[in-house]
């Protein structure tokens, strides 16, 4: 694996929260977790770099990532899978719908009932996807991250330093499965090599340390 344009592993590194998911549903691993670990494998554990797995159930996500933020991090990437998807997608904007209802035919609840609508990621994502494809890494710009956990876990977290008034670049990228993912699947699905997606966290982390100081949060209207 190559060394990052810009090198994070180093003494005076920001303080980053890197996280990813567990396996749910039918998968039995999440890319996001895999591809995280290829990259620790490789490079180890920099300096200033929280790594955490978080449970998909909402309550459970919520306690532990407030807890996590607490720590004060300059800035924060949270990592997903999503399924059928041939690209890292970089999401663009977190809504406040946490996409769960318990009653039939009725509408999918706000993750806060006070929040505000949305909230945009100020990563410089254009920048990052540039990178990604200059290395070979299909790379797109996603709307929004979808309607439940990884669209809660990009929300929550800006809004747990709007709040606060502090200033801290989060940002939220969606990772294919991993070709061996879908090999297991037996189904014809497109996916990425975990080798591949470690690099784009890697690319991914390089570009944040080099803007993290100069990024603000916006509030959608």
């Amino acid at each position: 694996m190559q060394a990052p344009p810009n090198n994070f592993w180093k003494e005076d590194a920001l303080k980053i929260l890197l996280t990813a998911f567990e396996p749910y549903d039918q998968w039995n691993s999440n890319s996001s977790w895999d591809a995280l670990t290829e990259l620790l494998k490789h490079r180890g554990l920099p300096d200033g770099i929280t790594t955490r797995r978080y449970p998909v159930d909402l309550d459970k996500l919520t306690e532990r990532l407030s807890t996590d933020l607490e720590k004060r991090f300059d800035a924060v990437l949270h990592l997903g899978q999503a399924p059928g998807t041939c690209a890292v997608h970089l999401e663009s904007i977190a809504i406040n719908v946490a996409g769960v209802t318990y009653t039939p035919g009725g509408l999918f609840g706000p993750i806060l009932q006070d929040g505000p609508v949305g909230y945009r990621s100020q990563l410089p994502l254009g920048q990052m996807c540039s990178v990604l494809k200059g290395a070979g890494v299909p790379c797109s710009i996603s709307y929004h991250a979808g309607t439940y956990l990884c669209n809660a876990i990009l929300y929550l977290s800006q809004h747990w330093h709007a709040v606060r008034g502090l200033d801290c670049q989060v940002g939220f990228a969606h990772l294919p499965l991993t070709v061996e993912q879908t090999v297991a699947s037996g189904r014809e699905m497109p996916g990425l090599s975990t080798a591949q997606l470690a690099r784009a966290i890697e690319l991914m982390l390089s570009v944040v340390t080099e803007h993290v100081r100069s990024n603000t949060r916006s509030v959608l209207a």
